[in-house]
């Protein structure tokens, strides 16, 4: 039976019969030997977002495109409902605000007739915030860095044998266009000082000793890249209730902090590098319909890749699992999705989920032969 004909009730009702089993002993034999980047969750994209009002949807449509307004149809379940669901990597959009209330006004509603002024206490407060685009597209579960990290904690330190959970950060600095002449909020740049900035608001919430950093699994090896290569990601007995964070970005700002910290030595994120660098150890390749080799191939090498499931909302519309199936055939330890349920808008049934009910399953490019997926749980 091709995954994308099994009736979401049937997935819900096997992820349910099979969290009820017996949990394996989380330090078993298989915990001890099998390593992170051998096993393949789902995860979610923009995991913060909320879809924008209907009549800031129709001004994008006006001003912009349809197309756009169509691509921010989507809604994500808050975060610690998407972990009981079974969501294992994050993607978080953040805006550097260092003197508080640079995001307090959303310039947008002003087109639509509502108020721009928030009113949000938490807005005028200094630190990074999370949105998708300023004053257009702000509705988030967690209006802040700090809120999403708290909410994300809570969840790891009541349920302290998950497999590890990936946060992707993206730094935002776009300025975007502004036909209207509203006054849009211009971003503060990522310089030395805002990438350093993010390691500390991570560190504000959890402890070094919940997270993964390059330094746990470079070791003793010159280069972050060469310990990925020769094995060196944690065992999932290592791993299990922690973090790893993931610095998305491939621009200056990724530069600003990798520069002074040779293979990430110090630092909390690993980063989105190219292959022959010394802390290349992750990649982020979207499409395995266009890209399955390249990902099987990195997979197969050791890296660490995120890859997607669906894209601006095309195949939630359409009804379309192939890149979702394409994706997870891919080997990509991360496969993200804007639907962890159905939109019944749509009125598809589309939704995304690791295949056969499980949370975490044996990967099927990097895993050994004798990985047993029920044995990966809880």
């Amino acid at each position: 039976m091709r995954f994308k004909n099994l009736p979401f009730f049937l997935f819900i009702l096997n992820f349910f019969l099979v969290g009820c089993a017996a949990d394996p002993d989380p330090h078993s034999e298989q915990d001890q030997l099998l390593r992170m980047n051998e096993i393949q969750v789902l995860g979610t994209h923009n995991s913060y977002h909320i879809q924008p009002r209907d009549s800031i949807l129709e001004a994008l449509a006006l001003f912009d495109s349809q197309e756009t307004a169509d691509s921010l149809e989507y809604t994500a379940l808050p975060l610690k409902e998407q972990f009981d669901r079974g969501v294992r990597q994050l993607e978080l959009d953040i805006f550097a605000d260092p003197e508080g209330g640079l995001y307090a006004t959303r310039r947008g509603l002003s087109v639509v007739g509502d108020d721009p002024v928030s009113g949000i206490p938490e807005l005028d407060e200094p630190g990074m915030k999370v949105l998708h685009v300023q004053d257009v597209d702000f509705e988030t579960h967690c209006l802040t860095f700090n809120a999403c990290l708290t909410s994300l904690k809570e969840w790891s330190d009541s349920n302290r044998d998950h497999v590890p959970i990936t946060v992707m950060v993206e730094a935002k600095e776009e300025v975007i266009s502004d036909p209207l002449n509203l006054g849009f909020t211009i971003p503060v740049e990522f310089g030395p000082d805002e990438v350093a900035e993010i390691d500390n608001e991570i560190l504000a919430v959890f402890p070094a000793t919940q997270l993964i950093t390059p330094d746990d699994v470079r070791g003793e090896n010159d280069t972050l890249e060469e310990a990925v290569l020769d094995g060196g990601w944690l065992t999932l007995a290592e791993a299990r209730g922690r973090i790893m964070f993931v610095f998305l970005n491939r621009s200056a700002a990724r530069d600003h902090y990798i520069d002074g910290h040779p293979s990430l030595r110090g630092r909390v994120m690993f980063t989105n590098s190219e292959e022959g660098q010394p802390e290349a150890a992750w990649f982020n390749v979207n499409n395995a319909q266009n890209d399955g080799q390249r990902i099987r191939d990195l997979v197969a090498a050791g890296y660490m890749i995120r890859t997607r499931a669906d894209e601006e909302t095309k195949q939630a519309r359409e009804g379309d699992w192939s890149l979702q199936e394409e994706a997870f055939a891919s080997g990509g330890q991360f496969v993200s999705t804007d639907y962890v349920v159905p939109n019944s808008d749509f009125g598809t049934g589309y939704f995304a989920a690791v295949p056969d009910g499980y949370v975490a399953r044996c990967n099927p490019v990097s895993a050994p032969a004798d990985c047993d997926s029920a044995l990966i749980r809880p």
